[in-house]
Formats: C-alpha cells, sequence, structure tokens
C-alpha cells in the first residue's frame, strides 16, 4: 500500500540516543534498496519514479539512494552519452543549417565562364547545345565551393552513419527486449514496446524516423548521376524537386534534436525545477486554451443567429 512507504522507509533509519560534541550517529540501511537478492541492480528508483509522489521522492532514506547512484555510477555515463550526443547535433548544425547557407565564392566565376562559353557557341550557330550548357549554368550558379560542399557530403554520412546508426541499434534492442518480457501497451489492437510511453523514447522513435526520410531524400545522392562535373552538389533537376521536403524533414529532426537535449536540465537544480513546473502547467494551459475556444465559438456562432442589419 503506498499509504506505508513513509512508514516502512523510516524503519531503515536508525538514530542513536547519546549525543556526542551535540551531534547524534544515524545509520541507513540501504543495500536492499540498491541491489537485489541475486547481486543486481534493485528497480528501486524506478518504481518510485512511477509512483510520482512528490513527498516520498524526498524522504531522506531515498535522497541518499539517489544521491548515491547518481554520484557514484550514473553521472559518468550520462556525461559520457549526452557529450556524444552534443557532439552528434553540433555536427548536424552545421550540415544543416551552417555550412549550407555559405556565400558562394566560386558561383560567379562559374557563370562567367559558362556565360562566355554560350556566347561563343551562339556566334558558331549550335543554338541546341548553347541552351543545354545555359540551363546547366543557371543551375549551378548558386552552388558553393567544392570544400564547402564535401565538408557538407561528410557531415551527413557522419549523421546518417553514426547518429542514426546508433538510434536503429537504440530501438532495435529495445524492442526486442520488451516484446520478449511482455513489456507492451495495447493502442487500439497494436502492441507497442512500453519504453517508447516515455517521452525521450518516442522523441528518439521520431527521430529516427525524420533521419531515415532525410537519407531516403538526400538532394546530393540524388545528384550524384546527373551532376554536370559538379561533385557533391544538390541542384539538379531531381534534387530541386527535394530539396523543400528535405528541409521539412530537417527542420523537424532539429527540433527533436534539441528537445533531447533538454535532459542536461538535471546539472541545474533551478533549471530542473522550472523544466518540472512547465511540464505540470502546459496540461492546465491546454485546458485554458480548449474552454478560451469553446467560449469564443459558442458567441461568435450566437452572434452570427442574430438578425443583424447590413
Amino acid at each position: 500500500a503506498p499509504a506505508l512507504m513513509p512508514v516502512m522507509l523510516d524503519g531503515l533509519i536508525w538514530r542513536s540516543r547519546v549525543t556526542e560534541n551535540g551531534q547524534r550517529r544515524v545509520n541507513y540501511y540501504i543495500k536492499h534498496l540498491l541491489v537485489d537478492a541475486h547481486g543486481d541492480f534493485n528497480k528501486t528508483i524506478e518504481w518510485i519514479t512511477d509512483n510520482q509522489d512528490p513527498k516520498l521522492v524526498c524522504h531522506p532514506i531515498l535522497s541518499i539512494v539517489t544521491d548515491m547512484v547518481w554520484s557514484r555510477v550514473a553521472f559518468r555515463t550520462f556525461l559520457y552519452g549526452k557529450a556524444w550526443f552534443l557532439f552528434t547535433l553540433i555536427i548536424f548544425i552545421c550540415s544543416q543549417a551552417i555550412m549550407n547557407h555559405l556565400n558562394a565564392g566560386g558561383g560567379s566565376g562559374s557563370g562567367s565562364t559558362s556565360g562566355s562559353a554560350s556566347a561563343r557557341l551562339l556566334a558558331s550557330d549550335t543554338s541546341a547545345s548553347t541552351s543545354d550548357i545555359a540551363s546547366s549554368s543557371s543551375t549551378h550558379t548558386t552552388d558553393l565551393p567544392i570544400e564547402i560542399r564535401a565538408a557538407i557530403f561528410v557531415c551527413r554520412v557522419f549523421i546518417y552513419v553514426c547518429s542514426m546508426g546508433q538510434w536503429v541499434i537504440y530501438h532495435v534492442k529495445y524492442s526486442l527486449k520488451d516484446f520478449r518480457s511482455g513489456a507492451v501497451v495495447r493502442l487500439g489492437r497494436c502492441k507497442i514496446p512500453e519504453y517508447l510511453c516515455q517521452w525521450q523514447g518516442l522523441s528518439s522513435f521520431f527521430l529516427t524516423i525524420f533521419l531515415f526520410a532525410m537519407l531516403c531524400m538526400e538532394p546530393i545522392l540524388h545528384c550524384m548521376q546527373d551532376n554536370d562535373g559538379y561533385l557533391f552538389t544538390e541542384h539538379c533537376e531531381e534534387g530541386e524537386q527535394l530539396l523543400f521536403p528535405y528541409s521539412v524533414m530537417s527542420t523537424a529532426a532539429m527540433l527533436v534534436y534539441f528537445l533531447l537535449l533538454s535532459d542536461l536540465s538535471v546539472f541545474s537544480t533551478r533549471v530542473s525545477a522550472f523544466a518540472l513546473i512547465c511540464t505540470r502547467v502546459v496540461s492546465e494551459v491546454a485546458l485554458f486554451l480548449f474552454g478560451l475556444t469553446f467560449f469564443v465559438c459558442a458567441f461568435a456562432c450566437a452572434v452570427s443567429a442574430l438578425e443583424q442589419d447590413d
């Protein structure tokens, strides 16, 4: 029974009746809160978190357990994982939001060269080939220098292989684990793994989908066979058609990346408290917006029902 939990936790604390120099000895019995009977890591913290009782979490015995697990076990693993995630985010930002908007240093030169070539071809009465070259030059006049295009391609390959590949392995691993252990949740007639019920698991799943969609619509790959000598270009007939949907997937992936980065709030108690308050207030704001929409629609329909003179 949840009501007996504070009583049980109080029994795990022994306080001496004798004081020495104004201090009293206190023993905390936390062994079985950390490890189970088989010597494996206990799921006490997970169970307490699922209970969502703020008073129970503030109990002294649980505070010591969580502080010990965080400082001696989880902190380094969490820091290394987030450092890698932050590095992949920086690479993603460079390839999608910085380098592809740099000034095209070599665009004007290539345009003038091809323009003079087309003028010479016009003088020699070869109008068909001239129109082809002119259209090709107009397509690639906005291309970036080869160094920047190569850097963008390398960064995107890194994201597709290291970031998306890591998330694919993560979801396959935890999906198989939940299905084998029976930890599934029914959504209508479908069964979904339990880890997707947490916002981190669901967000990373959507991030994997967005990255895979970006890989399928990658303009550089679609322009490999039709680049007119411009290596790693995005500007070809097929690539131009995919630029906008590709940018939509890139925008969605960028938002999910920063959403997953919000886990770094655990390093600051003040930021963590602010994030907790925001999550609690979101439901209230949604109810307020629903009520406001209801009243606006009600009065709008009522006013429209009145007989009005134009």
